[in-house]
């Protein structure tokens, strides 16, 4: 009976889920005045060369525009991602591994730095960046995602866990420095957590929103959702950008899915190691 009952409760719940994914795929196979028609939730029989005459129109609307801020999205996320992930795992390994004064209270700092939202950060960075002139600049975006105190408190907890002390002094007798340790030896125990702090920031970062609407200006920085949001109050102008932002919806969250798709191996075979070991 309760196996029977946690069945049907992940069932509803993944039906509530992927729902309206399968109403965004449905939806981006049909025309502007199907979308809200019969069978909103199935395809019809012109649905394949309707949905490859959407994207087509997509990706050659306003001068291919969607196509960079699809680039623009994948600069932010990828390779913020990347060096947000190498900097929380450098400040959450120094913080495991050393000992030194003051450690535990920045590690407390880091921890209200959890606490404290997103949004709430806007507006203090968007001073800053406009005392310096770099408003309506990629790096208005980028540098505020290579902070991660999230990714930094996962990376301690796990490096205190993960890496032996034994190993690294054994490394240490063999002439090997702090940073070839770190980044031959630590990285791979950690991986795993690697992995989710990177996951964490690729999806944080590419559903980033708030950030660029206050800091860009030009249209051409845009990250994808802030395209899809200028389009989408353009609709009550230009009706035909409604299928558009749809389409668009459904292009934005394949990177995602692919990425974790990707890195999920890896990351179940670091987790499948550490519960053997």
């Amino acid at each position: 009976m309760s196996r029977t009952g946690a069945m049907l409760i992940m069932g509803v719940f993944t039906l509530y889920f992927l729902t309206p994914i399968w109403w965004l795929l449905v939806s981006s196979t049909k025309t502007g005045g199907q979308i809200t028609g019969t069978a909103p939730l199935w395809f019809t029989m012109e649905s394949i060369p309707t949905f490859f005459s959407n994207i087509g129109r997509l990706f050659t609307y306003s001068d291919g525009v969607f196509g960079r801020w699809l680039l623009n999205s994948a600069i932010y996320a990828g390779l913020g991602a990347l060096l947000g992930t190498i900097i929380a795992a450098m400040c959450g390994y120094a913080l495991a591994k050393y000992e030194f004064k003051g450690r535990e209270a920045i590690f407390n700092i880091v921890l209200s730095g959890v606490l404290v939202p997103a949004t709430a950060l806007a507006l203090p960075l968007f001073l800053i960046f406009s005392e310096v002139k770099l408003t309506n600049t990629l790096w208005a975006v980028f540098l505020p995602s290579l902070v991660s105190p999230f990714g930094v408190y996962l990376a301690r907890i796990y490096a205190a866990a993960s890496v032996p002390g034994e190993l690294l002094e054994a490394a240490r007798l063999d002439g090997s420095g702090e940073i070839r340790t770190f980044f031959t030896v630590s990285t791979r125990l950690m991986a795993p957590a690697l992995v989710t702090i990177f996951l964490f920031q690729f999806v944080a970062i590419w559903n980033n929103f708030f950030l660029p609407l206050i800091m860009l200006r030009d249209q051409t920085l845009f990250p994808v959702t802030l395209g899809l949001y200028a389009w989408n109050s353009q609709i009550s102008q230009i009706p035909e950008l409604r299928v558009l932002v749809i389409v668009g919806a459904l292009v934005s969250i394949v990177p995602l899915i692919a990425a974790f798709l990707a890195l999920q191996r890896f990351w179940s075979s670091g987790l499948g190691a550490g519960s053997v070991k």
